[in-house]
């Protein structure tokens, strides 16, 4: 008896902990399918963590990668690695590396690695440039309903 009501509590702070991290905007990051290639490939092989370091889409070397989340990453360097092995949620594009503007609008749509935009510390990619021109225009409100859709994938 004494086991079960220790299991009831732990569970009850797992799902305390679930929602503190759903309520904190980490799950959109990490939950539902991944957009990669036929080959497991993610942001059509572009160094997430480039975008933070550099601003810019940058292709990374086939020969520095690292697995997350049921993806592969490539990275430019070794530093660029280690940085997203040591937290890969900072630096994994937001709706599984889909576009932004298509998850606000109920789907997943593919991407142009080039068209990004950093909001709050979070990478968004966008179908195209007219897409991204017009999540550009109410990107906060995007990001609520990209959110609502995404944490039901």
């Amino acid at each position: 008896m004494h086991s079960t009501h220790f299991t009831r509590r732990a569970l009850l702070g797992i799902g305390i902990g679930l929602s503190a991290l759903l309520t904190t905007g980490a799950g959109p990051a990490v939950a539902g399918p991944v957009n990669t290639s036929n080959a497991g490939i993610a942001i059509d092989g572009h160094d997430p963590v480039a975008y933070f370091t550099m601003s810019k889409a940058v292709r990374g070397d086939k020969a520095i990668t690292a697995d997350h989340g049921g993806a592969t990453y490539q990275f430019v360097s070794q530093e660029h690695r280690a940085l997203f092995v040591a937290n890969p949620a900072k630096y994994v594009p937001q709706y599984g590396g889909y576009c932004a503007y298509g998850a606000s609008q109920g789907y997943n749509a593919p991407v142009e690695a080039d068209k990004f935009t950093v909001v709050d510390g979070k990478l968004y990619l966008n179908y195209n440039g007219r897409v991204q021109g017009t999540w550009r225009k109410d990107t906060a409100g995007y990001i609520t309903k990209a959110d609502a859709y995404w944490a039901g994938q």
